[in-house]
């Protein structure tokens, strides 16, 4: 087994413990801001804050340094346009056919419905894959670890990104999505995963009341 090469690890800055308290406490407060927005307005985002954003989602860990990850960030008009049609009619047989009626039940209390405008009216669109398998020199197929969990990380890290830059996002998943590799000319090695809707709320925009898990709820110390 060849041996692995090493490099120093990059400088982090050095807190006190109570810096890095200010920074978690801060942080958190930032996130639990975030919800979910389903009206946007179509009010433009620059590239280049989306392009650091998606930097950022790079940066993640991943099974043996994979990096399973791919991106397409998707802000043409008609593109969108195609990608939203393509989107309801799955919605459409989802709420008509597929979806039993305890999840219809769960999906009420947001107001949800086969209908989605935001993927016209939001400035970008991020359409995530995930890589089923690679190829190596030759072209033969090279298997991915953990490719599901990875990509998960990474989404997560995207999305923490575009609120940390003020935007609000919409994780988006109608079943199936192949129609974004044939929309978005992506090879079969790579699966859709999310569907990213990206922009600024709409002035007039409201979010469903819910509230979240208390922390002793969904975390423990031992």
């Amino acid at each position: 087994m060849t041996a692995p090469v090493t490099v120093p690890l990059p400088p982090m800055e050095t807190l006190s413990d109570a810096e890095r308290i200010a920074r978690a406490a801060a942080f958190a407060d930032e996130m639990s801001r975030r919800r979910t927005v389903r009206d946007f307005a179509p009010t433009p985002v620059p590239r280049e804050i989306v392009s650091h954003c998606l930097r950022a989602a790079g940066s993640s860990p991943s099974g043996a340094n994979q990096q399973p990850w791919r991106f397409v960030a998707v802000s043409d008009v008609s593109v969108k346009r195609r990608i939203r049609a393509a989107a309801e009619a799955e919605e459409r047989e989802f709420y008509r056919h597929r979806a039993t009626e305890e999840w219809l039940q769960a999906l009420a209390v947001l107001g949800t419905d086969a209908e989605k405008p935001f993927l016209e009216i939001a400035p970008w669109l991020i359409a995530i894959f995930y890589e089923r398998y690679g190829f190596d020199d030759d072209g033969g197929k090279q298997k991915r670890y953990y490719p599901h969990e990875s990509v998960g990380i990474a989404s997560g890290l995207l999305i923490a990104a575009l609120h940390r830059a003020g935007l609000a996002t919409l994780t988006h998943t109608p079943s199936p999505m192949g129609f974004l590799n044939d929309i978005l000319d992506q090879p079969r090695n790579l699966m859709p995963y999310l569907l990213l809707v990206v922009g600024h709320p709409a002035g007039d925009c409201r979010v469903p009341d819910i509230r979240r898990l208390p922390f002793e709820t969904f975390a423990r110390f031992v």
